[in-house]
């Protein structure tokens, strides 16, 4: 006993460190995969995020862009469109120092109106393309610039003589032609060693000639002829106030120009200076220079990563001459991603203690009552059917619990009618030996007192005795015949029935019998009803019976309704016999299919009938269940299959309880 109590103590242990490792183990997968889950979208939004970023700063970086070129245009537009400056450039030209004078006065202001100030510059042409005044604003001042060089060879020139219209763009300026304004070694540029770079330059004149943001506007004189041409321009390189100012503004981490695929101007640092004349890598040169399409994605810029967005910038005949580029630093979003992900499994690691702490109570939770379980079934299993286990909460431990209680009680219940059976099995074999006895001595007294009656005058004295006799004897003779009924194992002999058309023919027959005056038929026959596979000659016997027991319960008549229907899952016939009778009592109706239990008046009743119905509706493998209500009337329902699952085989009436609703 002892080696048992330690074997079912040991199969509980093992249960409950099963529970245990099994939660800890879904913790730990579960953290796992929250984790990974949780980094796949972390690192996706930020990616994500980090893209629209370097897309936002682009769109900003090109309308600062824009602006400026547009600076510029207005710059020329305004100088150009004075009144008097035809005639002031012959002036000049004819050593009019008034009037040089007045012509640089006015390059100062409208120089002066370009916000924030660089490399920025003025020039007026003749009609040859010579210079005949310059200014400019460089190292924070205005200042003259030398005149006297020919600006001719300028690609722009012969248009804007014929032109009527100001025009800008941005352009790649010879060094020749800076030179002749004193700007070419402010746009020299040396260039450096860098890792990833192409061996060979986008552009020879890299290094010497400069990208500016250049506009030009002709002079027209007072008959709308050119007289010469406004040249206003940015030179980018060496110049990071564009650079510096869309940083400040609009909070880009870096910005930089190229010209070709040369750093000219730009924010980004090396060494704690400014990368000018630093190169693009390979993989950008060929996007954005060959292929002339904008570059979005992680860059090796200079010495580091950067998330970045390189376009194309183009010459007034859409030839590439440089780029744009915008850049957030990708160890800024790197850091962010490392910590947020360390941060999430640390909560997810700390969740682990208090996991396995919770699965160690749960697991208790469960085995407990199992534990109960098998103590019970112990004693079940001794004999002792009273036994009962505790229902522990309210969840599936407790559905459990009621559950086996319930399974004790059905199963005290089953015991009971098992020996209840078996006793109506003894009560039926004795009654049939008895209606055995009793049926040829009945038969005897039931013809002799006939034949007494016969014989007898009308008003002997003793007739009606002898007819009292007879009366009983044939009483007696029915009762006798109804033991035999039941106690005998009949044969069912099914064939295909219309079930519609007998319920109809009992239905018209009953209308003609005396006993059902005053009773209302309704018929719900369904049409089209298949036949079934019953015994012609007992089946009417079930539901003249059920009519008769209507009819009864109704003495001063009421409305019986017929139905009959398929089920719904069409493998039954559902007939239905209701009353508006006195109803069954809720004490009776579990006792209305036993044996002689009857409710009706001394002579009036056997107590067979119902449980004679109930043998053939079960040797039909069919369902009769009850429903009633006192004062209100009963219904019996009758489900009989389409099809048994074996016919022609004779079938002993089983007593078992019938299912009640």
């Amino acid at each position: 006993m002892k080696s048992r109590i330690w074997l079912f103590h040991g199969i509980q242990d093992r249960l409950q460190n099963v529970l245990v490792i099994a939660f800890t183990l879904i913790a730990v997968v579960t953290s796992v995969v929250g984790i990974w889950t949780t980094s796949v979208v972390v690192n996706n939004y930020a990616e994500r995020e980090e893209n629209l970023r370097v897309g936002r700063d682009m769109n900003l970086a090109l309308a600062f862009y824009e602006r400026s070129l547009m600076q510029i245009k207005g710059v020329a537009a305004n100088l150009a469109s004075e009144p008097t400056l035809s005639d002031r450039i012959i002036a000049i030209q004819a050593g009019d120092l008034a009037a040089r004078a007045y012509v640089e006065n006015r390059m100062i202001a409208v120089l002066d109106t370009i916000y924030p100030a660089g490399s920025h510059f003025v020039l007026v042409l003749d009609d040859s393309g010579r210079i005949v005044t310059a200014y400019g604003f460089f190292d924070h001042r205005m200042q003259p610039l030398p005149v006297g060089g020919d600006w001719s060879r300028f690609a722009h020139f012969g248009t804007t003589l014929r032109g009527q219209q100001a025009s800008a763009s941005t352009e790649v300026i010879d060094e020749e032609l800076l030179a002749q304004i004193g700007l070419a070694e402010r746009a020299r540029i040396a260039l450096k060693d860098t890792p990833k770079a192409r061996s060979d330059l986008f552009d020879p004149r890299e290094g010497t000639a400069g990208l500016v943001q250049i506009a030009w506007s002709p002079i027209l004189n007072a008959d709308r002829e050119s007289t010469g041409a406004v040249i206003a321009g940015h030179l980018i390189n060496n110049d990071f106030t564009l650079v510096d100012r869309i940083q400040a503004v609009a909070g880009v981490d870096t910005v930089t120009i190229f010209f070709g695929d040369l750093r000219v101007s730009t924010n980004v640092r090396e060494d704690g200076e400014r990368a000018l004349g630093t190169r693009l890598s390979e993989a950008v040169f060929d996007t954005v220079l060959s292929r002339r399409e904008p570059f979005t994605g992680n860059a090796y810029v200079v010495n580091e990563w950067f998330i970045t967005r390189y376009v194309p910038l183009f010459d007034h005949s859409e030839q590439v001459v440089g780029i744009l580029y915008v850049g957030a630093r990708r160890a800024t979003f790197t850091e962010l991603q490392r910590a947020l992900n360390s941060r999430i499994a640390f909560i997810f690691a700390a969740a682990i203690v208090p996991v396995a702490l919770l699965a160690l109570l749960i697991a208790r939770v469960i085995t407990r009552p199992l534990e109960e379980m098998a103590r019970a079934s112990r004693l079940v299993a001794q004999g002792n059917t009273q036994i009962r286990i505790p229902e522990y909460g309210i969840g599936e431990v407790a559905v459990l619990g009621r559950a086996f209680n319930t399974m004790l009680a059905e199963l005290a219940e089953t015991q009971a009618r098992l020996i209840r059976n078996e006793k109506l099995a003894s009560m039926g074999q004795l009654a049939a030996g008895v209606a055995h006895q009793l049926n040829n001595p009945l038969g005897s007294i039931l013809l002799f007192s006939d034949i007494v009656v016969s014989e007898l005058p009308d008003g002997h004295q003793a007739r009606p005795d002898v007819q009292m006799i007879a009366q009983e004897a044939h009483r007696a003779k029915e009762i006798v015949t109804g033991l035999l009924n039941f106690a005998r194992q009949q044969t069912v002999w099914t064939q295909p029935t219309a079930i519609g058309a007998m319920l109809h023919e009992l239905v018209e027959r009953a209308r003609q019998l005396p006993k059902y005056d005053g009773v209302e038929f309704v018929e719900r026959i369904s049409p089209n009803l298949p036949d079934i596979e019953v015994d012609p000659a007992q089946m009417p016997n079930v539901f003249v019976n059920l009519m008769e027991n209507a009819v009864d319960a109704m003495p001063d008549g009421g409305t019986m309704t017929i139905k009959a229907g398929l089920s719904e899952d069409r493998e039954s016939i559902v007939v239905t016999i209701s009353d508006t009778g006195c109803g069954i009592p809720p004490e009776n109706i579990n006792e209305i299919f036993s044996p002689f239990f009857t409710t009706k008046p001394f002579g009036q009743g056997t107590g067979l009938g119902l449980a004679i119905a109930y043998g053939i509706i079960k040797k039909h493998q069919g369902i009769i269940q009850v429903k009633s209500k006192v004062n209100e009337g009963t219904e019996f329902v009758v489900r009989l299959p389409i099809r048994l699952h074996t016919v022609n085989r004779p079938t002993a009436i089983d007593d078992e309880s019938i299912l009640l609703n």
